[in-house]
């Protein structure tokens, strides 16, 4: 069959299936796009030719990444999209979204365009030409961010590149972002293509099984244990192996903490749940790590935030990691127990058997927990200005358990790993893996593509919205009920808080005017983002109350169309505020400084920072 290779390449993706558990899913649900001369002629003529693949329009390259990436999370990374762009800035624009997809391991199909295989011209136009090598250019910055990475300089080098790249995303183990470079001649170029190259392939998702020495070593580990902590993160979700973990902490009285990525495994109210873990997390489950004599982790990565930078678990604390990556389930000088999350899971629970642990348990904490949290959303006056945890305690009393909630960076993933109550497996969708301001919004359209019919709300501040606001676009063009929640608090509220924190005295963190001695410290910017929303097409509404609020969120959640809520936030007090960190986060403070405020944050520093664990 004659066909270009980007024709070639668009047939090959639409005939790609993954199957898990006897369920069929297309590997390649859709594709977005932005046109240059780098791809109109190839992947663009490509797509008018060969009908068989949905199309989405982008407005900026990084935002369609997040988008696609969104919807991998919600398919549990069965199914994704890919993007297309041109060669030189829109290719550059790839890298932020590439590397939160493979930070947070979820697939995503990258074609940018490229230079010229034959060099008809030297250089053309974007080229980069370093002088040192000749077959280098700006996609080059693609490879450490991409789980795999190949330029295809001929067209018969397609059909191994393709089918990598299928490997690579239907892989749990090793998924992430896959790049395919794509000369812009070569993408136009003819070859006579083997037919089975285009027959459909189904790519059968793994559960590998845990090897009995290592289940043995777990089970000892187990049964040795006086107070074990389930650390649950965001691979139990992929696995979807909720059901399993359930079952584990129900048999055994084990109590389940979640990283960002795994809260909503089990619903709040569920008598194991203790809330989030480390930096961002409750009491409860803070305390009980301090104090446990085993952690056992499933599907995490153990992050900073997490561990609290090493110095949440005990020195001589051992930790038993579930995972199915060898190189995640052997950090911090681990027990590993490699295997699919559910797999392991249950492997685990059967080899108990009757095993439960004996000590007391955390319910009297989490009932203080929650009465924290209940005073956090407290609204005393339904006439005052609200804080932006108010929001959040307006916002909880509105869902139910088919409703989204997205948010990546900010204060707002602190306040809601903390705060907020979970009701569905899916329900809490915070990427911070990577926390990249401007992901919230491509990533909501990515998940309303994914979850059709479902409220999904995009919670921002002013900084992120700033950030990525383009896609605004598209959910109006595709007619999308994004929810959209603007915070705005006037600039980098929560850097601003880290700023005070370390001595750095919030330099450079407000939204305000310069004054006449150079800093920033004028009247606040007389920006008007819901204006910007409603200039996008979007429907925006502006509560000045907590009482309009109420009205405001549940007006959005029953439209239609693409609805903003814009709300001017009161800073936060003792009466309505988080309750503050429960565990360290390192971020290392300037050795020596004449001002006071720096020289105090040292002192700070250097106390929590002796209580490191160290790992071999």
């Amino acid at each position: 069959m004659r066909l270009t290779v980007a024709q070639a390449l668009v047939r090959f993706l639409a005939a790609q299936y993954t199957e898990r558990d006897g369920e069929r899913h297309r590997l390649i649900a859709a594709t977005w796009g932005i046109f240059g001369h780098g791809n109109v002629a190839g992947i663009g003529q490509a797509l008018v030719e060969e009908q068989h693949m949905p199309f989405h329009q982008g407005r900026n390259e990084q935002a369609m990444v997040h988008a696609a990436v969104g919807y991998a999370r919600q398919r549990n990374r069965l199914s994704t999209h890919a993007v297309t762009t041109s060669i030189g800035p829109g290719a550059t624009n790839l890298v932020t979204g590439a590397a939160l997809a493979t930070i947070n391991h979820l697939p995503v199909l990258l074609l940018p365009g490229d230079t010229f295989a034959t060099r008809p011209a030297d250089p053309v136009l974007q080229q980069l030409q370093p002088p040192s090598a000749g077959d280098v250019s700006v996609n080059d910055c693609l490879r450490p961010v991409s789980r795999y990475f190949d330029r295809v300089t001929r067209p018969e080098a397609l059909i191994p590149a393709a089918l990598a790249a299928a490997r690579v995303l239907a892989d749990p183990a090793e998924t992430g972002a896959v790049t395919l470079a794509l000369p812009q001649d070569v993408q136009a170029e003819a070859y006579d293509w083997p037919e089975e190259f285009f027959a459909e392939r189904t790519w059968h998702v793994r559960r590998p099984r845990p090897d009995a020495a290592e289940l043995d070593a777990a089970v000892r580990a187990v049964r040795a244990a006086e107070r074990p902590l389930i650390i649950a993160g965001g691979g139990v979700r992929h696995s979807r192996a909720e059901d399993a973990l359930r079952e584990l902490a129900e048999r055994t009285g084990l109590p389940v903490a979640t990283t960002q990525a795994g809260k909503g495994v089990l619903p709040y109210d569920h008598p194991c749940d203790v809330g989030g873990i480390g930096h961002t997390g409750t009491a409860t489950a803070d305390t009980l790590a301090r104090t446990s004599d085993l952690i056992i982790g499933v599907g995490t990565r153990h992050t900073d935030f997490t561990t609290a930078s090493g110095t949440l678990y005990r020195p001589d604390t051992p930790v038993l990691n579930l995972n199915i990556t060898g190189f995640d389930a052997h950090k911090q000088a681990a027990l590993p127990l490699v295997a699919d999350a559910r797999e392991g899971l249950t492997a685990l629970t059967e080899a108990l058997g009757d095993h439960r642990r004996t000590t007391a348990d955390w319910s009297r904490s989490k009932a203080e927990w929650q009465r924290r949290t209940d005073a956090a959303y407290a609204v005393p006056d339904e006439d005052a200005r609200p804080t932006q945890t108010q929001v959040l305690g307006v916002l909880d009393t509105l869902v139910d358990t088919r409703d989204i909630l997205i948010n990546a960076a900010g204060s707002l993933p602190g306040d809601l790993h903390k705060l907020w109550r979970t009701r569905s497996r899916d329900q809490y969708h915070v990427e911070y893996g990577y926390s990249c301001m401007g992901y919230e919004i491509p990533a909501a359209i990515g998940v309303l593509l994914a979850a059709p019919g479902r409220p999904v709300w995009a919670l921002v501040g002013d900084g992120t919205y700033l950030m990525n606001p383009t896609e605004i676009v598209t959910a109006v063009q595709e007619r999308l009920p994004l929810k959209l929640v603007i915070l705005q608090n006037h600039g980098y509220a929560s850097i601003g808080g880290l700023s005070e924190a370390v001595g750095a005295e919030r330099y450079g963190t407000d939204y305000r005017r310069r004054t006449d001695d150079g800093s920033f410290t004028g009247p606040p910017l007389p920006v008007d983002l819901g204006t910007n929303a409603a200039s996008l097409g979007m429907r925006v509404l502006r509560p000045r109350t907590v009482r309009d609020l109420r009205e405001a969120l549940a007006a959005a959640r029953a439209a239609t169309d693409p609805t903003c809520v814009y709300v001017e936030t009161e800073t936060a007090d003792s009466v309505s505020g988080p309750p503050p960190a429960q565990a360290w986060w390192d971020v290392p403070v300037a050795e020596t400084s004449t001002r006071p405020s720096a020289v105090k944050a040292r002192e700070e520093y250097d106390r929590h920072v002796t209580a490191r664990r160290r790992h071999l």
